[in-house]
């Protein structure tokens, strides 16, 4: 052990101050060994450490003057001296009275946590996924986003330091939970400082800013119209603003899917008001159009993944539309308004079996009349899952399926029944079930 007398302990000449000067520490001295050494003694406040050219010396700065003489003037009276890792620490007062410049904002504790969210898809994220996140470790008083240099970047209040800082050690580093992010969204890194705010101005609530204990603040117009809120649900996921009308998009289109087969599978949940079919990106995709948002909910949450057919053919996905009432010029094989009864189909388009004779509506309903299936009529698959009870499809749609644009050469059962195609058992699909009467026109 190194002698006092060897290489003075103090300079006792230097006048107090509540900054001490520590040198010969061990290489990467931590601030909570510096701490550890001035606890006994009072309250340090700030430090200072890997000083010099060897990186042995620190300062460390005490609430109160009396607490650093206290420290000075145990270990000059000791025999023991002060001590890090075993290896004796010299002490003096130093020249100045605080350490300035030592720590940046960032690393001052206080409530309000500086959050920068990293990734490609960091801009996702919204201020209700951050609120799910940062609530896990006490209630949040207030959240702001916005955009810098850095990236995009959030403060979030918390009450005391205590919770502030419980959220920073166990979150900085760590990904947004995936469950609570849209599908589409990657990773998303939090990197978390403090902030030097302690308490955050929201003048009204929106989608970029949040104040929870002020219900009754403004809430600005982009929250209201919802043209930039971003809603999400208890879990975190993203909410679509709910529609009557639906979007359909069909994936793995190995077999055709025509007007009254769509009619047929959103029967099930309700009448459906009106369609439209079109081709976009090139896949086919279909307006829905239900009287009222709760079928339509009722329809996307029941059919969203599901196919149409057995064996993974004609996937559904579906989403609610910016519409809510469809504009249905004509009746034809790619748009139909079930709302206006009686009325002809037109065919505006060229058809795959050329010019098609119009129905003339009858006195009775279109579907009035019973059907039974003949040799003339192929037996027709029911789509994968349907109630039998659903609207049937009426017979005035044939279609030739090797001509569709969807179709695959071979891929086709040589007849099929009207607006759907007969499953092949050969093709790895189960035989198909007998379709449920249903009405032609008269």
């Amino acid at each position: 052990m190194a002698s006092v007398s060897s290489q003075p302990q103090f300079r006792l000449t230097q006048p107090p101050s509540k900054v001490l000067h520590l040198r010969n520490l061990p290489w990467e001295c931590t601030e909570e060994e510096l701490i550890e050494l001035g606890k006994p003694f009072g309250k340090v406040v700030n430090t200072k450490c890997n000083v010099g050219a060897n990186k042995n010396q620190a300062f460390i700065e005490f609430a109160d003057l009396n607490q650093a003489i206290a420290m000075i003037s145990y270990y000059a009276s000791s025999s023991d001296p002060a001590q890090v890792r075993g290896k004796t620490v010299y002490l003096q007062y130093s020249n100045r009275q605080e350490i300035v410049n030592n720590k940046t904002t960032a690393d001052v504790a206080g409530n309000v946590l500086l959050v920068t969210i990293e990734g490609a898809d960091a801009r996702l994220v919204s201020i209700d996924v951050l609120h799910l996140v940062f609530s896990a470790f006490g209630f949040v008083h207030k959240i702001t986003t916005f955009e810098k240099t850095a990236g995009f970047q959030a403060l979030v209040q918390f009450s005391d330091t205590e919770t502030a800082s419980s959220a920073r050690n166990a979150l900085d580093g760590r990904n947004i939970p995936s469950y609570l992010l849209p599908a589409h969204v990657g990773p998303c890194t939090l990197r978390i400082t403090y902030s030097a705010h302690t308490d955050l101005s929201v003048k009204f609530q929106s989608h970029r800013s949040r104040d929870y204990t002020n219900p009754s603040l403004p809430v600005a117009q982009s929250a209201i119209d919802g043209s930039s809120l971003v809603n999400v649900g208890l879990d975190g996921k993203k909410l679509e603003p709910e529609s009557n009308v639906l979007l359909a998009s069909i994936e793995n289109m190995q077999y055709a899917v025509t007007l009254d087969v769509l009619h047929m599978v959103f029967s099930a949940f309700g009448p459906v008001q009106k369609i439209a079919m079109f081709d976009k990106n090139g896949g086919l995709q279909a307006l829905i159009q239900y009287p009222d948002i709760q079928t339509a909910v009722v329809a996307k949450e029941a059919l969203e993944g599901h196919c149409i057919y057995d064996g993974g053919f004609c996937k559904l996905h579906i989403s609610y539309s910016r519409h809510t009432d469809l504009s249905i010029k004509v009746n034809n094989d790619r748009s139909r308004d079930y709302t206006v009864p009686n009325t002809a189909m037109v065919n505006t388009q060229p058809s795959i079996l050329g010019q098609q004779p119009i129905q003339t509506p009858g006195p009775t309903h279109p579907y009035s009349g019973p059907f039974v299936p003949t040799t003339e009529h192929s037996v027709m698959p029911h789509p994968s899952g349907w109630a039998t009870g659903v609207p049937p499809v009426p017979h005035s749609m044939p279609m030739q399926v090797n001509s569709h644009p969807y179709s695959q050469p071979g891929a086709m059962p040589p007849q099929m029944g009207p607006g759907m195609m007969q499953m092949a058992p050969q093709g790895g699909l189960p035989h198909p079930a007998m379709m449920p009467p249903y009405r032609p026109m008269q």
